[in-house]
């Protein structure tokens, strides 16, 4: 048997039939011969054709293949086919071809660059089956060999491939030759060729070129970026590795470019290629009649090829990208894993913000607001902290800015308002023969411009019970100074209500001291920069000596205490009281009292801690100063 689904052989017959040449196996199977006109028309056919034995060599060759091939077909006869085709270049084109001469498959069809006799090549279709037809029984005297010239097919075909893997304003590849060279060189093995097993992209941007098309037309833009390719073209081949060649230069899309390293040697040789294309950049373009300058942002990522995907490789670029532009642009700025963590924990936090307020994750914390004076606790700041299933206890410096940005400041907002009053009210109940303590509220700016804060506030005072006059609201300098419209009149709204409104950070912002005396404020918020100034202890003959600041910021400043004195007598003569936020030591309080401060608040009183630290705090610490505060509630 031939091993196909056509059945036995004859039992007579065996093995395969041996083609020798002859008229009568030329001619087909019709019941009569007639093979002077079938040898005619094969030796006359336009198509390129052989008769191939089941072993596999020539019997026959007509003309036309030997036109094709650039010999005589006579000398044809007897060679292996596989050889004057190239069917044994490939191990599944070769294991194909076998098996249509065993008779285990009826047709093999493939595309061969075939060199002819003057050393010309050409692209050809060739076709391999029986010669009596698909059958592949012991009726079928050996094969059909057919070739076809499609080299103009295949050249119509790479040129239409180039105009859609190329870009037409610059002539560079495009994004899809880009990734498709970009995930070979990432799927091959080039530890086992003597490659470097690393990959680099350069991936840049032009800065500003937005405003090019704008001011001067897409036609002026378009020559703008073909000059630009040409520039890193030239980098490229400058930099060529003798290894792996010059950088892959593409156009991404609008004015994004770029360069890929392909076994590349370190983080050292893509720095030097992004060096370089900044600086043939530098240069002004001379552009139909005009002189144009232009810079570039490069993100430079440099890795190890096993474990990376095309997907993250860019990612990992477009990231560095955005880091060069957030940094000052005209630079190339390296991936940094690090940062890069950084960032993407920040992604995930500004995901989570919204369920993590319905799911109940955060928590407020108080530091107490100490009388300089008598040492009482006078009221509390809340604090808020996130319980972050996975971060951990996040302090507000790591989500708020995110929640601005994103709008839940609103719903964080009102819950921080609503829960600091529920629990200035149970401080005030469970003391009922004690001053009561305010609470003090950090209101972000979007909070006034994107809620109804003066409806917000009215009922977390009416729901809780709490006085107004209990209630601080603190905005920092720089949202407050300037406002007019709608915050200046929710301020005033708030204040009209019995609400006090402080100024937090106050010295570091605009510091508008003539609009201060219009805005209805009531408390100034000192920047803890100022008190940190005050580190330095007097000695016995009057003179200052130096020291170090706690936080290692170098010496005393004693210029910071004549400015925070200053500070002091101007809010006071316009009504207002004074907090010093970040005292530290007795010394600083003992200053600060001296020149008039009202209340003070640091960890020389107390960390935020919970709420019933502060209401052990209340029910123990008396006028025994700062110190009795200190022991009351502990620094944790």
């Amino acid at each position: 048997m031939n091993g196909t689904s056509e059945g036995p052989a004859p039992a007579a017959d065996p093995s395969p039939p041996v083609v020798t040449g002859r008229d009568e196996d030329l001619a087909p199977r019709t019941g009569r011969a007639e093979p002077s006109a079938y040898r005619s028309v094969f030796a006359t056919a336009p198509l390129a054709m052989a008769v191939v034995d089941a072993e596999g060599l020539v019997v026959s060759a007509n003309d036309s293949l030997g036109t094709l091939l650039g010999t005589d077909p006579a000398a044809l006869t007897g060679r292996a086919a596989a050889d004057l085709v190239d069917l044994a270049s490939d191990a599944g084109t070769w294991h194909a071809y076998r098996e249509v001469l065993r008779g285990h498959r009826s047709r093999l069809r493939c595309t061969r660059r075939l060199k002819q006799g003057d050393g010309h090549a050409l692209w050809a279709q060739v076709t391999v089956e029986p010669l009596a037809g698909a059958g592949g029984s012991g009726d079928t005297p050996g094969l059909l060999l057919s070739v076809t010239d499609v080299s103009a097919r295949r050249e119509l075909q790479e040129r239409l491939r180039h105009l859609q893997m190329h870009d037409p304003v610059t002539r560079l590849p495009n994004r899809a030759l880009f990734f498709e060279r970009l995930t070979a060189a990432l799927e091959a093995e080039s530890y086992e060729n003597g490659g470097t097993g690393r990959i680099g992209v350069c991936y840049l941007d032009l800065d500003g070129f937005k405003a090019v098309n704008d001011t001067h037309g897409h036609r002026v833009g378009d020559r703008l970026l073909a000059a630009v390719a040409e520039r890193l073209t030239r980098c490229a081949e400058e930099a060529a590795h003798a290894r792996s060649g010059a950088p892959l230069v593409a156009r991404l899309g609008g004015d994004e470019f770029a360069l890929l390293v392909e076994d590349s040697t370190g983080t050292d040789q893509l720095a030097d290629l992004a060096g370089s294309v900044l600086t043939a950049l530098q240069p002004p373009f001379e552009l139909c009649d005009r002189r144009l300058s232009v810079t570039a942002s490069v993100g430079v990522v440099e890795r190890h090829t096993a474990g990376t995907t095309p997907t993250a490789l860019m990612q990992a670029a477009d990231t560095t990208l955005y880091w060069a532009k957030a940094d000052g642009r005209a630079r190339w700025t390296l991936f940094d894993p690090e940062r890069n963590a950084n960032r993407m924990t920040r992604q995930a936090l500004a995901a989570t913000l919204r369920p993590a307020i319905e799911r109940g994750e955060f928590a407020l914390e108080y530091q107490p607001l100490v009388g300089m004076a008598d040492g009482r606790v006078r009221g509390v700041e809340a604090l808020i902290r996130w319980n972050h299933p996975q971060f951990g206890v996040l302090a507000p410096n790591r989500f708020i800015a995110l929640a601005e940005e994103d709008g839940s400041i609103v719903p964080l907002g009102r819950w921080i308002l609503r829960t600091a009053c529920h629990q200035a009210r149970r401080w005030q109940l469970a003391h009922p023969g004690e001053p009561p303590i305010f609470v003090s509220v950090n209101v972000a700016v979007r909070q006034v411009w994107d809620s109804d804060l003066v409806a917000d506030v009215a009922r977390a005072l009416e729901e809780t019970g709490l006085a107004p006059d209990l209630l601080q609201l603190e905005l920092t300098e720089s949202a407050v100074m300037g406002s007019a419209g709608r915050p200046l009149q929710v301020l005033k709204a708030l204040s009209d209500m019995g609400v006090h409104i402080a100024i937090d950070d106050f010295g570091t912002g605009y510091s508008n001291l003539a609009y201060l005396s219009r805005l209805p404020v009531s408390v100034l918020k000192l920047d803890g920069a100022f008190v940190r100034g005050f580190q330095y202890d007097t000695v016995s003959d009057g003179a200052v000596s130096d020291a170090t600041v706690s936080d290692g910021a170098g010496p005393a400043n004693p210029a910071d205490e004549v400015i925070v004195e200053a500070m002091v007598q101007l809010a006071h003569r316009l009504g207002l009281t004074v907090t010093a936020e970040c005292v530290e030591t007795s010394d600083q309080a003992s200053r600060l009292r001296r020149i008039g401060c009202d209340t003070g608040q640091g960890w020389l009183y107390s960390r935020p801690v919970a709420p019933d630290r502060i209401s052990a705090l209340l029910g123990s610490a008396g006028p025994g100063g700062p110190a009795g505060v200190q022991a009351g509630v502990g620094n944790p």
